[in-house]
């Protein structure tokens, strides 16, 4: 994989010696004995190369995988034109929300294929997800924490960043589901749980701040009905 890796990056023109240091990491043996061992210090980019073609069974390679799975995510929706052109907070809500409200209706319809059958069992596997992506609180957790009351939902009162935390966490299970054709409401739980954690992890390696701590904003139900008062006005 090291040797894929020197090759895929000559091949990119990009200078070896700034993605690739090879060096003599000794180790002990006892009674005073050491052996020498050849060792690497990888960039970033050197750590995409090896995980992206090395053995996904392995579970630091699964888990590199989704960590740079997440880290495209990222930057796709981040450089999406339609969201670039956005001119505010209250419009990237909008927009996220409208995405996370498709997209798990595609995650519900792949979980079901999965056999997360019922209401019931679907209810538990939306609690794996946020358990993994909040640090082991469920959906109810969650809302006390917010300070949310009954009638509140919890989507409709997160800022754009922790849209984006959930529609990451939504459309890598969705699509782990599906690329890796898993069945059994147990295993698509401890997936969701796995991919929530990884995108938990992803943002503590951003610097951000956990999703939990964020603060609530005002509802998204409000932002449609001003919307759409406003639009009411100027057409008169």
């Amino acid at each position: 994989m090291i040797n894929k890796a020197k090759k895929a990056c000559i091949n990119s023109r990009q200078l070896l010696t700034d993605h690739i240091e090879e060096y003599l990491e000794e180790i002990d043996h006892g009674k005073g004995a050491k052996k020498g061992y050849s060792s690497f210090k990888l960039s970033r980019y050197a750590c995409y190369l090896i995980v992206q073609n090395a053995d996904p069974s392995k579970e630091v390679v699964a888990t590199g995988q989704t960590y740079f799975a997440i880290q495209t995510r990222l930057q796709e929706v981040q450089q999406m034109e339609n969201f670039q052109a956005l001119r505010n907070e209250e419009e990237k809500r909008l927009y996220l929300r409208n995405e996370l409200k498709e997209h798990n209706i595609k995650l519900a319809g792949t979980a079901k294929v999965a056999g997360v059958l019922s209401h019931l069992d679907y209810a538990v596997f939306q609690n794996h997800g946020y358990e993994g992506l909040y640090g082991g609180l469920n959906a109810k957790a969650v809302h006390y924490k917010k300070g949310l009351k009954k009638s509140q939902q919890i989507l409709d009162h997160m800022g754009s960043t922790e849209l984006a935390a959930n529609l990451f966490r939504a459309t890598q299970t969705e699509e782990k589901l599906k690329r890796d054709k898993i069945k059994g409401k147990e295993i698509a739980n401890k997936t969701h749980f796995e991919l929530g954690k990884k995108v938990r992890q992803t943002i503590k390696e951003l610097g951000g701040s956990m999703p939990e701590s964020l603060p609530i904003e005002k509802s998204i139900k409000s932002i449609k009905q001003h919307n759409q008062l406003t639009e009411k006005s100027n057409k008169k």
